[in-house]
């Protein structure tokens, strides 16, 4: 099940039998600050999250990682890989083109076929 901040911070605050004054108060914050957490309206002020975590009896890396990320994370890696797909055949294109209207010198051809070989070195090391 995937969870957001605002859900992490709901459940432990319940579990731990607090009500948002009771984290409010510990955190120094209004309870409406921490509603806002929770209804993920806000997030805590980043110098909080170790206290908040804390309080929690969370650890910083599970509370941060509760953070919607993965599937931003996901998409870009989604998206660098068909990057680095497209990258090498543009430059085989380029290079077709070129070499066909006679326009293709040698340091130009060298530039476009490291960028591609680049780009598909990248693509594996990633695999």
């Amino acid at each position: 099940m995937k969870y957001n901040m605002g859900e992490i911070i709901a459940e432990r605050r319940k579990a731990l039998g607090m009500t948002q004054k009771d984290l409010a108060d510990k955190m120094n914050v209004t309870d409406k600050a921490v509603s806002k957490w929770e209804r993920n309206l806000s997030i805590p002020d980043v110098a909080s999250i170790p206290t908040l975590a804390d309080i929690l009896e969370l650890s910083v890396e599970e509370l941060m990682g509760s953070c919607e990320t993965k599937e931003i994370t996901s998409e870009t890696e989604r998206i660098i890989d068909l990057i680095l797909k497209v990258i090498p055949l543009a430059m085989g294109v380029a290079l077709f083109v070129c070499s066909l209207l006679n326009v293709l010198d040698s340091s130009s051809a060298c530039g476009m076929t490291g960028i591609a070989l680049f780009c598909l070195a990248l693509s594996n090391l990633k695999k």
